[in-house]
């Protein structure tokens, strides 16, 4: 199966929207409205428009992953970091490969950016495999409770996060409903 992953253009919204919608219903851990988080992220100032990525089988957008801006707090000192959310694949591709492509593709383009280290709140058996450890073991955690199992940290470039502990500072997006 030949995989195109690119970045997301304007006219691809409304099917993003229906794949995340698809790849989250059944989700137990999920309130199902990723979908409209995207919306919200889309228009804020954490939003990263090359960091949006779909990806193609056969010219039909069958997945989706997005990175936007977040700060890891300490108190007054704030290092800069990235959120992986979602990283959506309709069922009938799910298992394929699409995430996974997504997944490095989005890593390959945030590392050309510039940025350094990406949290994630997931599934503990499937990031792992892409290099997330449990964030706790960076000292970083989130701002509200939920198993520190489920909440990870990649460093893309290496010691990315040494010495950095803190909070994750969400964009209000992540808040409004």
């Amino acid at each position: 199966m030949d995989i195109n992953i690119r970045t997301e253009v304007a006219t691809d919204s409304p099917k993003v929207f229906s794949i995340i919608e698809q790849a989250f219903r059944t989700e137990e851990l999920s309130d199902h409205k990723e979908q409209f988080l995207v919306d919200r992220l889309r228009l804020s100032g954490s939003f990263i428009p090359e960091l949006s990525l779909v990806a193609e089988v056969d010219g039909e957008v069958v997945g989706y992953t997005l990175l936007t801006k977040i700060s890891i707090c300490d108190g007054d000192i704030k290092h800069q970091s990235l959120a992986l959310a979602p990283v959506s694949v309709v069922p009938e591709y799910q298992g394929r490969g699409v995430g996974s492509a997504l997944i490095k593709s989005v890593h390959t383009k945030a590392i050309a950016l510039g940025y350094v280290s990406v949290v994630i709140l997931g599934h503990k058996d499937y990031y792992p495999r892409f290099g997330y450890e449990t964030a706790s073991q960076f000292g970083v955690s989130l701002p509200f409770d939920v198993p520190e199992e489920y909440v990870m940290a990649v460093e893309l470039t290496p010691n990315a996060l040494y010495g950095v502990r803190g909070v994750v500072e969400y964009d209000p997006a992540f808040s409004e409903e």
